[in-house]
């Protein structure tokens, strides 16, 4: 029954309310970029990784230590997470450090954690 209550009881379209969300839509390709990277971040692997990045670079093995998981199922992780272009790496010997791609990942995590906080 939630259906029935969520719906407009009379058929009125408001063209002009219509008008302004096409105007805002976003062209498809950016759609499914959206769509994959909030994707990747409903995992709370990815989600935790993204969420320790936040404090600074860290390895592989830092991620896995902080995580409690084998480094492989990181590894794996990163590499969906370099894919979407979340995070970035730069080697240093033979390590690599892992960071945020960029402060905007950062600020959609802390505005999602502000909105559930409220």
């Amino acid at each position: 029954m939630a259906d029935y209550e969520d719906r407009c009881q009379c058929r009125i379209i408001h063209e002009e309310r219509v008008a302004g969300a096409r105007k805002m839509a976003l062209v498809p390709n950016e759609i499914e970029r959206v769509a994959h990277f909030f994707k990747a971040l409903a995992d709370n692997t990815r989600l935790r990784i993204i969420l320790a990045l936040e404090h600074g670079e860290m390895c592989v093995c830092d991620l896995a230590a902080f995580l409690a998981v084998s480094e492989s199922a990181v590894s794996h992780q990163l590499r969906l997470l370099r894919q979407l272009q979340l995070v970035t790496n730069r080697r240093q010997g033979p390590v690599l450090y892992y960071r945020l791609a960029d402060d905007h990942v950062s600020q959609v995590t802390g505005l999602v954690l502000e909105h559930i906080r409220e």
